[in-house]
C-alpha cells in the first residue's frame, strides 16, 4: 500500500510541475470546442401527425382465421416501407432538393442523411404516427415532412398486395422445400426399418429373449426324449433274432426302403403345415437324403458281394427298425431346431449390444421426420391463412390515412443542446490538461526523493543535498500558486458565464 501512494505521489508531483503546459492544453482544447458547439448550425424540427385507420368490420369475423397483424408490427411494417430507398429517392424529388446536387456522390450522401434523420414514432395503441425530420432550413425541412406525409398517405392496396403476393411465394417456396425433407425423412426411416428389421418396433428385447429361451429349452427337452426312445428301440432291436433268407429277386433293402417311405409320408404331412425353410421339412430332407446315399452304398457292396438279392427279416425287427427310422429322423428334426433356436437366441444377444445404438438412432430419424412434418402441417395453414388475409384485404379495402397535424415547423432550434455540450467540453478540456502534463511528466521525470533515484538507476545513493528555499523564491513560488489557481478558475468561469448566457438567451427566445 505504501508502495502505491508513493508512486501516485511521484505521478501528482511530476504532474504539478508541468502544470502550465496542462493548463495550456486545457485552454486551448476549450477555446476550441467552446468555438465549435457556439458555431455548430441550429437544427429546427418539422413535424406532421397521421393517423391510419386499420379497424375493419371482417377483422372480428375472421379473427383466427386470417393473419391480422398487431399494431407494434404495423410500426414496423410502416417504418421499413416508407423509409426506404426508393421512397427517399421519390422524396428527394417531391421537395426539390436535387436543384442544387451537382454529382452522384453528393445524391448518396443526401440519401443517407435523410434516411438517418427522418423519424416515424408510433404513439401506442392508438394507430397515430408522428412523421418528423430537422434541418437547418426550417422551409426545407417542412417541404420534407410535407412530401413524406404525401407518400405515406399514397400508400394503398398495390403495396400490400404485393406483399401479401411476396409471402405467399415464400411460403409455397418453403413448402416444397420442406415437402423434399419430409420425403427425404420418410425414406431415411423406411431404409432403416429394413436394414434394422426385428430390432425397432418389434416389442420388448427381454421378453423377445424370454421366449426364444423357453422355446429352445422345449426343443431340447422334445430332443432328450426322443433320443431316449431311439436308445430304446436300438436295444430292442439288438435282443431281437433275425435271420437273412433268400427272397424275391428284386433289388431292394426292406428296412433302408421302409425308412425312407416312412420319413416320406412324413414329410408330406410337414409340408401340409409348413414351409420349405422351416427346420422340420429341412431336418426331414436331409435324413431322406442320407438314407438314400446308404442304399446306394449298400446296393454296390451287395454287388461286390454276390448277396444282393437276398433279403429276409424278421416282421418284428422289420417293424422296430420301421420305429427305429421315424425315431432318427424325429431327433434329426429336433436337433435341427434346437441348433436353429440357439442360433437365434445367439444372434440376438449379439445384436443386444447394438439395439441402445439402433434405439438412439431410430430415436433420432423419427424426432427429425416428426420436426419436417410439423413444420410443413404448419406452412401449409399459413398458406391458407395467407390466401384468406389477401381476399379479406380486397374485400375490406385499403386502410384509412387521416391527417391530424398538417406539416409545421418549431420557432426555436431543437438542436444542438449547447447547455449540454458546454459542460462534457469543460470536461474535456480538463481530462485533455492532465493528460498532457501526465504525459511530459514521463518524458520528463524527476526524482523526488534518494529511493526513487535507487530504484530506477540501480546505483547506491550515497547521500542528498536539500534546497534552501529563500524568502524571494518563496514569494515566486506563492505567486505562481495563485496565478495558476486564477487561470483555472477563469478557465471554469468562462464556461459557467458561457452557460448561463445560454441559458438566459434560451429563456427570452
Amino acid at each position: 500500500m505504501d508502495d502505491i501512494v508513493r508512486q501516485l505521489y511521484a505521478y501528482l508531483r511530476g504532474m504539478w510541475l508541468n502544470r502550465w503546459y496542462g493548463m495550456a492544453a486545457a485552454w486551448l482544447v476549450g477555446i476550441i470546442g467552446g468555438l465549435v458547439v457556439m458555431l455548430m448550425p441550429d437544427k429546427y424540427e418539422a413535424s406532421s401527425r397521421v393517423f391510419v385507420d386499420t379497424q375493419s368490420v371482417l377483422k372480428p369475423l375472421m379473427s383466427g382465421l386470417a393473419v391480422q397483424p398487431n399494431v407494434e408490427q404495423q410500426i414496423a411494417i410502416l417504418s421499413r416501407t416508407l423509409i426506404s430507398r426508393p421512397n427517399v429517392d421519390r422524396l428527394i424529388r417531391m421537395a426539390d432538393l436535387d436543384l442544387n446536387l451537382k454529382t452522384k456522390e453528393d445524391k448518396e450522401a443526401l440519401a443517407e442523411g435523410l434516411m438517418k434523420e427522418l423519424q416515424i414514432k408510433g404513439t401506442g395503441n392508438d394507430n397515430l404516427y408522428t412523421i418528423a425530420y430537422r434541418d437547418t432550413e426550417p422551409e426545407r425541412g417542412k417541404r420534407v415532412v410535407q412530401s413524406l406525409v404525401s407518400i405515406f398517405v399514397e400508400s394503398g392496396l398495390g403495396d400490400k398486395r404485393k406483399d401479401a403476393d411476396t409471402a405467399r411465394k415464400f411460403i409455397e417456396d418453403q413448402i416444397k422445400v420442406y415437402e423434399k425433407k419430409l420425403e427425404d425423412a420418410e425414406n431415411r426411416l423406411k431404409e432403416f426399418r429394413l436394414k434394422n428389421m426385428g430390432m425397432t418396433g418389434g416389442g420388448d428385447y427381454g421378453q423377445r429373449a424370454n421366449d426364444l429361451n423357453n422355446q429352445l429349452n422345449q426343443a431340447k427337452l422334445e430332443l432328450r426324449e426322443a433320443q431316449n426312445s431311439r436308445d430304446a428301440l436300438k436295444r430292442q432291436l439288438a435282443a431281437e433274432d433275425s435271420s437273412l433268407v433268400p427272397d424275391s429277386p428284386d433289388i431292394s433293402i426292406p428296412d433302408l426302403d421302409n425308412r425312407i417311405d416312412a420319413l416320406k409320408r412324413q414329410l408330406d404331412g410337414q409340408l401340409q403345415h409348413y414351409t420349405e425353410q422351416h427346420p422340420d421339412v429341412i431336418g426331414t430332407r436331409r435324413v431322406i437324403a442320407q438314407l438314400e446315399q446308404q442304399k446306394k452304398d449298400e446296393i454296390r457292396t451287395r454287388k461286390k458281394s454276390g448277396s444282393l438279392n437276398v433279403a429276409s427279416v424278421n416282421p418284428v425287427v422289420q417293424q422296430i427298425k420301421v420305429s427305429l427310422a421315424e425315431n432318427e429322423a424325429t431327433v434329426a428334426q429336433l436337433q435341427t431346431r434346437v441348433s436353429e433356436y440357439e442360433d437365434r437366441l445367439e444372434k440376438l444377444k449379439s445384436s443386444a449390444r447394438l439395439l441402445p445404438e439402433v434405439e438412439a438412432e431410430y430415436t433420432q430419424l423419427n424426432r427429425d421426420y416428426e420436426v419436417h412434418k410439423k413444420n410443413y402441417e404448419q406452412l401449409v395453414a399459413r398458406r391458407e391463412s395467407a390466401s384468406m388475409s389477401g381476399e379479406m384485404e380486397s374485400a375490406s379495402g385499403v386502410a384509412e390515412f387521416r391527417l391530424i397535424d398538417p406539416p409545421r415547423v418549431s420557432p426555436q432550434p431543437v438542436a444542438p443542446n449547447r447547455l449540454l455540450l458546454m459542460p462534457i467540453v469543460l470536461l474535456l478540456s480538463l481530462a485533455a490538461g492532465a493528460a498532457v502534463s501526465f504525459v511530459l511528466s514521463q518524458i520528463r521525470p524527476s526524482f523526488a526523493d534518494g529511493r526513487s533515484l535507487r530504484e530506477v538507476t540501480g546505483l547506491p545513493v550515497l547521500g542528498s543535498v536539500s534546497a534552501v528555499i529563500t524568502d524571494v523564491q518563496a514569494k515566486r513560488e506563492r505567486r505562481s500558486l495563485w496565478a495558476f489557481i486564477g487561470t483555472f478558475g477563469g478557465l471554469i468561469g468562462s464556461f459557467a458565464t458561457a452557460i448561463v448566457v445560454l441559458m438566459l438567451v434560451s429563456r427570452v427566445a
